[in-house]
């Protein structure tokens, strides 16, 4: 049962804050993540590595439009929030690709090591997001939402084949 928040403003009211500031945090990181993105594409070596992250920053924009859908269908304004755990998940990345630059074969791995940390974090919000959608019952926004999570899984299970055929054996030599 809904429960009413102290100004008996809508059910669940505290919920859609959570819910609301997650969006924002969300759409702030895939915006961060585009630029991101294109820095890991750079910096692989392996040509199916480079071809992941290129396809991933294709997903990427098509996820930030669906958070933009998400807003709509809540009659919001789709703005985002810079996303401090993006931020130095991306820094990370960028300190791995100076420290192993010099080290192609294990630059691969550490990168693919960087972007499924990025793909977990992304990963748990998006989970969390679609159970908040779930248990308000706002149906759009939780099918985008299970859309964009379903996309982040399967790229992290492909970041994990390239891991395991390639990167990590070549990094092991």
């Amino acid at each position: 049962m809904a429960r009413q928040n102290k100004s008996n403003e809508m059910p669940n009211a505290h919920l859609h804050e959570l819910f609301v500031d997650e969006l924002k945090d969300i759409l702030g990181a895939e915006r961060q993540l585009l630029k991101g993105l294109k820095k890991l594409s750079e910096g692989a070596h392996s040509d199916t590595l480079k071809e992941a992250f290129k396809t991933h920053y294709k997903q990427t924009e098509g996820q930030i439009e669906r958070l933009k859908s998400v807003f709509s269908s809540l009659n919001l304004t789709a703005r985002g929030k810079k996303c401090k755990a993006m931020e130095g998940l991306l820094n990370e990345a960028e300190e791995i690709m100076e420290e192993f630059q010099d080290s192609p074969e294990v630059l691969d791995a550490a990168l693919i090591c960087a972007a499924q940390k990025v793909e977990h974090y992304e990963i748990a919000s998006y989970g969390c997001l679609v159970t908040y959608a779930k248990l308000m019952e706002h149906s759009e926004a939780e099918e985008l939402l299970a859309a964009t999570l379903a996309e982040e899984k399967e790229t992290d299970v492909l970041l994990t084949e390239i891991a395991m055929d390639e990167a990590n054996v070549e990094a092991a030599q």
